[in-house]
């Protein structure tokens, strides 16, 4: 009997704890997606950072300096083109996060419904099955009796 116990209280906890683990599970892997693209896009700004510093410091003279302003006109369209696909991307992975979200709360408010409704059929068919035994006794109001009205 303490092992029946014992099973139904685990798998109640399994159950009561399960949305909260799909729910971490999944704000978990959407912040892992979340870091690993910022951490390269970082890496690609940086790189164009850097270039671009390596080539400021190779100018010798007004020619390599009127290449450099022109590379550097191209490397700022680039950069704001490149910096209009993260954000893109990044508002892709937002939406997609949004939608799992919702699929899991639905899911997860299925369930509960569907676990309130079982327990809702529980009680009732307790409730039906302590009634005739119930209903045995006298419906009379129960007589009032104590020591003070007890001739002696």
């Amino acid at each position: 009997m303490q092992d029946k116990m014992l099973d139904e209280f685990n798998q109640q906890t399994r159950r009561f704890f399960e949305p909260m683990r799909k729910l971490n599970s999944l704000m978990l892997g959407n912040m892992e997606k979340m870091t690993e693209y910022q951490l390269e896009a970082m890496k690609r700004y940086s790189q164009m950072g850097t270039e671009r510093m390596r080539s400021a410091s190779e100018i010798s003279d007004a020619q390599d300096l009127q290449a450099f302003g022109a590379r550097q006109a191209e490397m700022m369209s680039e950069l704001s083109r490149q910096m209009m696909e993260d954000a893109q991307a990044l508002g892709e992975m937002s939406q997609q996060f949004r939608a799992e979200l919702e699929q899991l709360f639905g899911e997860v408010s299925q369930e509960l419904s569907d676990q309130t409704k079982q327990a809702q059929q529980q009680a009732q068919q307790s409730d039906t099955s302590a009634k005739p035994a119930a209903s045995s006794k006298s419906d009379a109001p129960a007589k009032a009796s104590s020591q003070a009205s007890r001739k002696s």
